[in-house]
C-alpha cells in the first residue's frame, strides 16, 4: 500500500505525539494510589480524557487511509478532513483534563467547552468523510 505524502506527514506527527498519551497512562497509575489527591469527579474525567485520547488517535490514523482513497475536487477538502480528525484527539481529551483541573473540583469548569467543540468538529468530519466515501462508491 502506498501512502500519500500528507498521510505520512499527518500520521507521523500523531505517532510522535502518542508519547503524550502513553505518559498519560503513567499519570493514571498515580490515581490508583490510596493517597490520591483528586476528587472522584476529577479521577473520572482524567480517565475519560485518557481513553478518548487513545481512541480518537486510532480513529485519526484509520481516517487518513480512507481520505487517501478519495479523489477530491479541491485539495482544501482533504486538509480540512485531516485537520478535523486531528483536532478530536486534542480538543476532546484536552477538554476532559482542563475541565477537571483545579484543587478539589467536583464539577467541570468552563473548559468543558473544548469537549463540545471537539465533538462538533469530529461529527462534521465523520459525516463529511462518510458522504464523500458513499459518493465515490456510487458516482
Amino acid at each position: 500500500m502506498q501512502l500519500s505524502m500528507n498521510t505520512r506527514l499527518y500520521a507521523g506527527a500523531v505517532f510522535i505525539t502518542m508519547a503524550t498519551v502513553e505518559s498519560g497512562g503513567l499519570f493514571l497509575i498515580r490515581l490508583l494510589k490510596k493517597n490520591n489527591p483528586f476528587t472522584s469527579f476529577q479521577t473520572a474525567f482524567f480517565r475519560a480524557g485518557h481513553a478518548h485520547a487513545g481512541v480518537f488517535t486510532i480513529l485519526f490514523c484509520v481516517a487518513q487511509l480512507y481520505i487517501d482513497s478519495l479523489t477530491l475536487q479541491y485539495p482544501i477538502q482533504e486538509h480540512l478532513l485531516r485537520i478535523g480528525f486531528g483536532l478530536a484527539p486534542i480538543l476532546i481529551p484536552g477538554g476532559f483534563f482542563a475541565a477537571a483541573s483545579g484543587k478539589g473540583l467536583t464539577a467541570p469548569n468552563k473548559w468543558i467547552c473544548l469537549i463540545y467543540a471537539g465533538a462538533i468538529i469530529l461529527a462534521i468530519s465523520l459525516i463529511s468523510l462518510g458522504i464523500l466515501l458513499i459518493r465515490s462508491a456510487v458516482g
